[in-house]
């Protein structure tokens, strides 16, 4: 994605958007299809004491940021100024802060553009995220992690909120609600975004996170 870069602030995010309406998302038989059958816990534990914690958050942040790029790419052509004139999620608009603070109301893929230009320039940024053996991550690293997770957090929960629609006729709301569900998982391990952040999901989270049955795993693979 191109766009201009923005050194951003983020603050909550309290404005009120249309009434909420029906979460189809919610719905059982979209909630059961995933494409996995692990245990998403032993998944984003950190695997061993020799392995350091802030290379184990870049790698796997990294990751997300692709994953979650590649899932926005889906729909992006629904995503349109016209069609999500805000960035909205549930009962939540988001802004975008500027470096001087500034907010400013951006339409969806403005603001998932900002977000993903922003991802973008710190990881592949050398002093940031090193690659180099014996090279230190900065102390402003863990911050940063927060931030990118945060910004995450807001595309994945715009994409279910206004877009589902659209994953599920492309039969890919079970990579979704995979991707999704170890999202919040790997946040949660390592306290990387605020419960008061994620709340808006909960209903979500709280269903998908959930450990699956053994009984359960022949039935949740998309096929």
């Amino acid at each position: 994605m191109n766009g201009r870069w923005w050194k951003s602030k983020t603050k909550p995010n309290g404005k009120k958007a249309p009434a909420e309406e029906k979460k189809h998302y919610m719905d059982p038989e979209y909630t059961k299809v995933r494409v996995m059958d692990f245990d998403l816990k032993d998944l984003v534990a950190l695997p061993t004491k020799e392995i350091d914690l802030n290379e184990w958050l870049a790698s796997n942040t990294t990751t997300f940021f692709n994953l979650i790029n590649l899932q926005y790419s889906t729909i992006s052509e629904f995503c349109t100024g016209d069609t999500c004139q805000a960035m909205t999620a549930c009962n939540t608009i988001y802004y975008w802060y500027d470096e001087r603070g500034k907010k400013t109301k951006c339409t969806a893929p403005q603001y998932v553009d900002l977000v993903m230009t922003f991802v973008q320039k710190l990881v592949t940024d050398e002093d940031i995220f090193p690659t180099k053996y014996g090279k230190d991550f900065p102390n402003s690293f863990e911050s940063l992690v927060k931030k990118v997770c945060r910004y995450l957090f807001h595309v994945l929960a715009h994409i279910y909120w206004a877009h589902f629609k659209e994953t599920v006729a492309l039969e890919l709301q079970g990579h979704l609600n995979t991707l999704y569900a170890h999202f919040i998982v790997f946040v949660r391990e390592f306290n990387l975004v605020e419960p008061k952040e994620t709340c808006i999901m909960d209903d979500l989270s709280e269903v998908l996170c959930a450990p699956l049955p053994p009984h359960s795993h022949n039935h949740v693979t998309e096929r």
